[in-house]
């Protein structure tokens, strides 16, 4: 009659062998989770030692599988595997693997990046995400995403039952002031980059151009991203229609090994939309098409050798153009958050978010409009609730004294 095959995950009896002076072997037959049985040994300086390390090695056996991803894989190797895995499936944008990547470089692996997945603790986990978070909030909700899924790739594979970054704690979530541009402010936006483009006697280099203010007005008569706008083409425009408008149809983006480029899509499904343009807006393009000069592209906004405009190059230029101005807080995305407000204001949050994009109300409402810091005047409202107050207690010269009771 055939031995009983041993059920799986279980071994049968562990025989020790002395290879040497203080060095001691103990072997075992194993059956693995894929049905196999295979022979799993350690060695240490006793026999009994051996053993322990054995039954320690087993405690944390996992399957062996043709994608070397199990209880033992590096963190290393794990993130290589996954990044190859997300990059074959040509589903997520290459800005946002390189965003990935960064976050990988510069934060796992230096942490991470040498222990095995069963090592990869929750409490260990939680302890890393919450010492980032600590100074870089931002930075930490990027980590956290990127780790969910290289241990959802574990979890696929057999090597771990479950996903411990579920199970820890959630983040840090930094208070948000948002502050939009007073007129006062937007007065001072333009003065700083008009006084930026004079021409400097005895400073070498070539000219500032007109091309920073233009930017800018764009942003505010859109609400568009930098990315957006430096994308617009002149076939997006319709200025001969009755209400001149503008389409939103590509962004410019940044992939490492090809720099930037003019993406044909927007940041998401929103993104896509067509704005119909204010005066201000219409008459700053007409200027700009009949100085225009032809390039390539077709873009309205075009560097001097007739190439796309990256978006750092906008932001550099406005630092400058800021530097001896108190407007340091003054970023690109202050424009589109004075842009949300304004909508906000004069018409609803459902209207700003379609306007800059957005596919919830709840973004546009927490990250982009700026709170009133007076609250609407209801004083006529809350009288009512003073109707019955007693008006004979107090007198000119001070509460009036009641008879004893």
């Amino acid at each position: 009659m055939a031995r009983p095959e041993l059920p799986i995950g279980t071994w049968g009896k562990i025989r020790t062998e002395k290879l040497g002076p203080n060095r001691f072997c103990a072997r075992v037959r194993f059956r693995d989770y894929d049905g196999k049985t295979r022979d799993i040994e350690a060695t240490d300086t006793t026999g009994p030692a051996a053993i322990r390390a054995l039954k320690l090695k087993l405690r944390d056996r996992a399957t062996p599988n043709d994608d070397e991803i199990t209880r033992d894989t590096r963190m290393s190797r794990l993130a290589e595997q996954w990044i190859e895995e997300i990059t074959a499936e040509e589903r997520l944008a290459a800005q946002t693997i390189e965003r990935y990547q960064t976050s990988l470089r510069n934060r796992i692996l230096p942490a991470l990046g040498n222990l095995r997945i069963r090592e990869a603790s929750v409490g260990r986990l939680d302890k890393f995400l919450r010492s980032i978070a600590k100074d870089h909030p931002a930075a930490a909700k990027g980590v956290k995403v990127v780790l969910g899924q290289m241990f959802a790739l574990a979890v696929r594979h057999g090597a771990i039952p479950t996903n411990p970054v579920r199970d820890t704690g959630r983040l840090r979530k930094p208070r948000r002031k948002v502050v939009a541009l007073t007129d006062e402010h937007l007065h001072a936006v333009r003065a700083a980059i008009r006084d930026w483009q004079q021409p400097v006697s005895g400073k070498p280099g070539p000219r500032h151009t007109g091309e920073l203010a233009d930017v800018v007005d764009l942003v505010l008569a859109t609400g568009a991203r930098i990315g957006e706008i430096l994308a617009v083409r002149w076939e997006d425009l319709d200025l001969g229609a009755a209400r001149p408008t503008l389409t939103i149809c590509g962004t410019m983006v940044w992939v490492k090994g090809r720099g930037f480029f003019r993406q044909g899509w927007t940041k998401s499904d929103a993104g896509y939309r067509m704005i119909t343009l204010p005066r201000f807006a219409v008459g700053m393009l007409l200027a700009r098409k009949l100085g225009a000069a032809d390039n390539p592209n077709d873009a309205i906004f075009a560097s001097r050798r007739g190439t796309w405009m990256s978006p750092n190059n906008v932001r550099r230029q406005w630092r400058q153009a800021r530097a001896e101005t108190d407007l340091g807080w003054v970023t690109p995305h202050t424009f589109r958050k004075t842009v949300a407000t304004l909508i906000d204001k004069e018409a609803d949050t459902k209207s700003a978010a379609a306007q800059l994009g957005h596919a919830s109300e709840e973004i546009t409402n927490t990250y982009y409009i700026a709170k009133p810091v007076l609250a609407p005047d209801v004083s006529d409202i809350l009288e009512r609730l003073g109707a019955d107050r007693e008006t004979d207690d107090t007198t000119p010269e001070g509460p009036r004294s009641r008879p004893a009771a």
